[in-house]
């Protein structure tokens, strides 16, 4: 494939801690794809082991990000850009996620980059899947749009684990992606930290022999991440934590972040 595509793959390793009410930790070794959006089209044409939008070893199904229609996701993403009124003059778009493995995905987590036309990143989304089907996302204006590191809060408006509640707040960094990439999301509530959670990863070729290598070490690799994440559940049950109840989803589909004096102000939007 043409080296001017800046789609590639981040292979690492995911860590979670959560430090109350018990202390409890795990990691495990993952890979991302981190997609160029109008790059998609070709790395299919381009490769016997990625597809878009059918099934193959690894496949990128629009339908499984954004609203679920199937239209193509960045023209829903730059739907979320004009309601938050955030300029980009048709940049880049990039998602970070897991990929379809034989059909099957779970992504708890989809990181886009919106970037504007200059190279400046202008706007972070996080969509966030839970293991009951249902997705919210935040909106975040970049305030430093050339920056290396990208740090961000907001307040937690949706049910994610079972085992915390909703009312509490993330705080975001992102190194941008390039040789490496990693990402930390920590949890708080009026308390204090509840959770840290971390990918850190280093850059491969979107190429097949980087396909069939990813697939060699993380095998079903999405199978594992919810096999993983109901094996810790069960984990945390034997030590005693109970669920928390679980509210009614937000009434949007999407929580924009607005500006204030300059920065994120991190409070819920329309």
């Amino acid at each position: 494939m043409s080296g001017a595509l800046q789609s590639r793959l981040y292979t690492g390793t995911v860590f979670h801690r959560r430090l109350r009410p018990r202390v409890h930790a795990l990691s495990y070794g993952v890979f991302y794809m981190l997609l160029d959006l109008d790059e998609v089209p070709a790395l299919a044409r381009g490769s016997r082991l990625f597809a878009h939008n059918r099934l193959s070893l690894f496949s990128f199904y629009d339908s499984d990000h954004g609203d679920g229609s199937g239209r193509p996701l960045r023209g829903w993403v730059e739907a979320q850009l004009a309601r938050a009124g955030i300029e980009t003059g048709g940049g880049r778009i990039e998602a970070l996620c897991f990929p379809r493995v034989l059909g099957h995905v779970f992504n708890p987590l989809t990181v886009y980059f919106c970037h504007r036309a200059d190279g400046g990143l202008a706007a972070m989304l996080y969509e966030v899947n839970n293991t009951f089907g249902d997705r919210h996302s935040y909106l975040v204006p970049v305030a430093a749009p050339h920056a290396a590191t990208v740090a961000q809060t907001c307040d937690k408006a949706f049910y994610v684990s079972p085992f915390l509640p909703v009312a509490g707040r993330y705080h975001f960094k992102v190194l941008r992606p390039g040789a490496r990439l990693t990402l930390t999301i920590r949890e708080s509530d009026g308390a204090g930290a509840l959770l840290t959670a971390s990918f850190a990863g280093a850059a491969r070729a979107f190429t097949d022999g980087q396909l069939a290598a990813a697939f060699l070490r993380y095998p079903l690799l999405t199978l594992k991440v919810v096999g993983g994440i109901h094996w810790e559940a069960l984990r945390l049950w034997l030590k005693g934590i109970r669920p928390a109840a679980r509210p009614a989803a937000p009434s949007s589909p999407v929580t924009i972040v607005p500006f204030q004096d300059g920065r994120p102000s991190g409070m819920p939007g329309a």
